[in-house]
């Protein structure tokens, strides 16, 4: 068992900036980089996500922090300044910082358009205005005339096995038809909750750590703690332990931060502050060791965490 957390030892931003240039320290970044990376690709992956409009929000946000990281450059300086600290070129650096309110708009994947068109063009709809089940191929109504009427550049095969990996469409094996699924565009209130939480809890807890790599590591509580060599009943137990630490902190704290809440509105304070308070827990098989066989039961990493 470890417990360990991401505070850095002391020191400042422009000497950690100045040691990532060694090839241990670099490393290092690249490699927590990956780790943050891998998992919003699997997202991305699975939600049908494409690459270019994440690609485009990572460009955005580079060029955000960097123009955050030079407060005082002057304008006619500025797209230089941003360049050189980003690597981007400069035409694009330009076109990222005339943005004026909200997001670009974004080419939709292939697929999505051809889920966009099925649902809305009369061709592909019965009488009533609903999708028709469609041929996999053969002249239109067909999802081959369909998929083509999108682009030429994907086959429909791989578009038709794109939607069904995606739960959009269905192959019925009884008459080969190709049948949307009903409501499948309708996201469900549930997982527009959890993406909501998703990314304010992740991005919160990612927020903290960054932030006391960046200074001296004392700004946000930001820790862990591993166990390794666990059986999966153990975990049962794990699951258990971690529930109930919950609703004790829960009990103590809700209570406490309301108290804080009336006592800065009776005294008349400032109150633009805001604190998020978690813990979380997560379970993976644990990778081999050079020579050493498989595990045969999963253990867990276990993590748990206040900000």
């Amino acid at each position: 068992m470890d417990s360990r957390d991401s505070h850095p030892d002391p020191g400042n931003a422009s000497e950690i900036a100045s040691d990532v240039r060694s090839p241990p320290e670099r490393g290092a970044l690249l490699e927590a980089c990956r780790a943050v990376l891998r998992p919003l690709a699997q997202l991305a992956v699975a939600r049908g996500l494409p690459y270019n409009e994440v690609a485009e929000m990572l460009k955005q946000g580079f060029v955000d922090a960097a123009r955050a990281a030079h407060p005082g450059v002057l304008p006619h300086r500025a797209v230089s300044r941003v360049s050189t600290t980003t690597g981007l070129n400069r035409r694009e650096v330009t076109r990222l910082m005339q943005r004026k309110g909200g997001e670009a708009a974004a080419r939709p994947s292939p697929a999505t358009q051809a889920f966009t068109r099925w649902l809305t063009d009369p061709d592909f709809a019965d009488a009533g205005g609903a999708p028709l089940p469609l041929p996999a191929q053969g002249p239109a109504p067909s999802f081959e005339s369909l998929a083509h009427s999108v682009t030429r550049d994907v086959h429909p095969r791989t578009l038709l096995e794109e939607l069904c990996r995606l739960g959009l469409a269905h192959v019925d094996d009884a008459d080969g038809r190709v049948h949307i699924v009903n409501g499948a565009f309708v996201p469900r209130a549930d997982l527009e909750r959890m993406l909501a939480f998703l990314g304010a809890n992740v991005g919160d807890h990612l927020s903290a750590a960054v932030a006391n790599v960046l200074s001296d590591g004392s700004r946000h509580f930001e820790q862990a703690l591993f166990a390794d060599e666990l059986s999966n009943e153990s975990l049962d137990v794990v699951r258990r332990l971690v529930s109930d630490q919950w609703q004790t902190l829960l009990h103590a704290l809700a209570p406490a931060l309301q108290a804080l809440i009336d006592a800065d509105k009776s005294a008349g304070h400032p109150a633009g502050q805001r604190v998020r308070i978690g813990l979380f827990t997560f379970t993976a098989t644990m990778a081999p060791t050079a020579g050493a066989a498989p595990a045969v039961v999963p253990p867990q990493h276990s993590s748990s965490r206040k900000e």
